[in-house]
């Protein structure tokens, strides 16, 4: 006998209960790609809109701004990897970006006579602030947080 077990289940031989979620061989978590997309999307919406309104706090002027953006990353990851791993990744893309502000290189695209360079310096930013690091981290840890209590999420494993 191999110790691997091919899954030879009919959809009818699963439980009403689980057959919704029942695809071929492969149990398909709650969790879609398509709520994934939703997520991304409402995040953008809101990401903009924080730019648009101004309420006169800086928590929410600037920082709202900046943790919406690691969630979009983190949520972008999700769409390609488990939860941990999406969070870590998200982590260093964003703290990667926010060193390459150290460069200056954002700072001169914002320069240039280019619309596309100006539009991807604005996207990069051009300052280094260690409280966009802060803001990031909140934004991944919330959505983070949030994606594992949600149910159909599967917990991570225990030591």
């Amino acid at each position: 006998m191999t110790p691997f077990r091919r899954c030879s289940r009919d959809a009818n031989e699963i439980s009403p209960g689980l057959r919704a979620t029942y695809h071929g061989a492969v149990v398909v978590h709650s969790r879609s790609r398509l709520s994934w997309i939703l997520s991304i999307a409402s995040i953008i919406a809101i990401g903009i809109l924080s730019r648009l309104v101004h309420t006169g706090v800086t928590i929410f002027d600037k920082y709202l701004g900046d943790a919406l953006y690691a969630a979009m990353v983190y949520a972008i990851l999700r769409l390609l990897s488990k939860a941990v791993a999406s969070a870590v990744c998200a982590i260093v893309i964003m703290t990667a970006i926010e060193l390459f502000q150290l460069t200056m290189i954002p700072a001169h695209m914002l320069a240039n006579q280019h619309l596309l360079a100006r539009i991807c310096a604005r996207l990069l930013g051009v300052e280094f602030s260690f409280l966009d690091l802060l803001a990031y981290g909140v934004g991944i840890a919330c959505i983070y947080l949030v994606d594992i209590s949600l149910p159909g999420t599967p917990a991570p494993p225990r030591s």
